[in-house]
């Protein structure tokens, strides 16, 4: 039988003699059958090396809101390319994108920018602790803020090492972390805001921030309950800790004013990435004006070479345009398409009897896979993800997937984007079609 990833499997071969571990990012290395290589992208679709065209929901693991390769970026990218790609200096197209942002978003009266969310986690939570004074950081279990030290602890831990439901462990999953990091974090359960409360009252007075993903995108795709995120501010206005929401997957697909917006709320901190740069490696902190004084004051340092990269802002300007010109029809396209995607898979999973669950609010969501006796239903926080989703049949399905030609993340997240269109919804459900006939007649548990 021919291999369809020979070529990858070639290159991957190839990579491992030079790049450790043969990929860039840890994540990519749980593609199944091998690390996919790719050789161009054009609007809903990607073509590898090997000449596999897929219908991609991947989508960049969200950065890609318009897609892949549109002109107008790629225009806006290419005509700074020839004014010059890097100062390390300033430019009016970096007041250009602050503006934009501050029109767009009402929480957002000041900016800095960087070139990852990973970067402007670190900023935002450095800024918290010096304008409270306070050493503390409440996140929650599940809820991905970069890979830092910082960022990921209490994002995965193994369910023999949770700690209890009242106390969940604030482990960190990689060797090499400073030790005396985890003693500056306090984790909670997501969407249970009594027990929010209940962590922000042992540890009264001691915590400078609670940081969150508004839809927790990374562990399923997880949206607050009712009441989750007024706990949330209403906790930060009683204590005098700043709330940061990290939007760096929601920012901006969820609106023009991102997932806080579209649940109506108001941080005093937010983290953007992905999205706001449509592909290019850039990120900004926003916030209210107050909460930048440290940085002003030079208390606080925030810097780096690279920026408000000039290339990056014209990505930047070009994408926020777009968002803008969209108007009150975003995020309602993205929506509907998915609602159809949503729609059609659950059809499927009855034909086949797979029990696949889809959960989010439609322009993302997640495909659980149940576990053989867990109960439906929505999935609500990382403990109860872990222990009803199963994730090695994910994977078999998921490779059913990519060999019929729909591409979706390892962990089960489907992307809509502006360049998704209704003929894309029905071809995908049609390659779809022959995936869950070769799963359910494949899988083995």
């Amino acid at each position: 039988m021919n291999d369809p990833f020979a070529n990858s499997r070639r290159l991957f071969e190839r990579a491992q003699q030079c790049i450790a571990g043969g990929v860039n990012s840890g994540i990519r290395k749980q593609e199944q059958p091998v690390p996919l290589y790719f050789a161009r992208g054009a609007g809903s679709r990607l073509w590898d090396v090997d000449g596999n065209e897929t219908i991609d929901f991947q989508t960049g693991q969200g950065a890609l809101l318009f897609g892949h390769a549109p002109p107008g970026l790629a225009d806006a990218i290419g005509a700074q390319a020839h004014l010059g790609t890097h100062w390390a200096a300033q430019s009016e197209l970096e007041i250009d994108v602050a503006e934009r942002m501050q029109a767009m978003v009402p929480g957002v009266e000041r900016v800095r920018f960087s070139n990852s969310a990973t970067e402007v986690v670190i900023g935002a939570l450095r800024l918290a602790r010096a304008y409270t004074g306070k050493p503390l950081v409440l996140k929650f279990e599940g809820h991905y803020h970069g890979w830092t030290d910082e960022g990921l602890i209490g994002f995965a831990p193994a369910p023999d090492r949770w700690g209890t439901a009242e106390e969940p462990t604030n482990l960190h999953p990689s060797k090499g972390v400073i030790p005396e990091v985890l003693d500056h974090f306090v984790v909670a359960r997501w969407n249970d805001p009594e027990h929010l409360e209940r962590r922000v009252a042992q540890f009264k007075g001691k915590i400078a921030a609670i940081i969150f993903e508004p839809v927790l995108c990374n562990t399923g795709c997880l949206e607050p309950v009712s009441g989750m995120l007024t706990k949330i501010r209403a906790l930060c206005d009683r204590e005098g800790a700043l709330m940061i929401a990290d939007e760096t997957i929601t920012g901006f697909r969820f609106g023009a004013s991102g997932a806080q917006g579209y649940y109506g709320i108001e941080p005093d901190l937010t983290i953007f990435g992905k999205a706001i740069g449509g592909g290019v490696p850039f990120a900004a902190l926003g916030g209210k004006a107050a909460m930048f004084d440290p940085i002003v004051r030079g208390e606080v340092v925030h810097a780096g070479t690279l920026n408000s990269n000039p290339l990056c802002l014209a990505a930047s300007r070009w994408c926020l345009d777009q968002i803008q010109a969209l108007g009150s029809q975003h995020p309602a396209g993205l929506q509907r398409l998915g609602t159809r995607l949503i729609a059609g898979l659950e059809e499927l999973a009855r034909k086949h009897d797979v029990p696949l669950q889809p959960q989010g609010p439609a322009l993302i969501f997640h495909t659980a896979m149940l576990k053989p006796g867990a109960a439906p239903g929505p999935i609500r926080d990382y403990r109860d993800y872990v222990q009803r989703h199963d994730a090695p049949r994910w994977s078999h399905l998921r490779r059913c997937l990519l060999e019929n030609g729909v591409r979706v993340t390892e962990r089960g997240l489907w992307f809509m984007s502006f360049a998704h269109s209704d003929a894309d919804i029905d071809e995908a459900l049609t390659r779809a079609a022959g995936a869950f006939a070769d799963h359910a007649r494949d899988w083995k548990a």
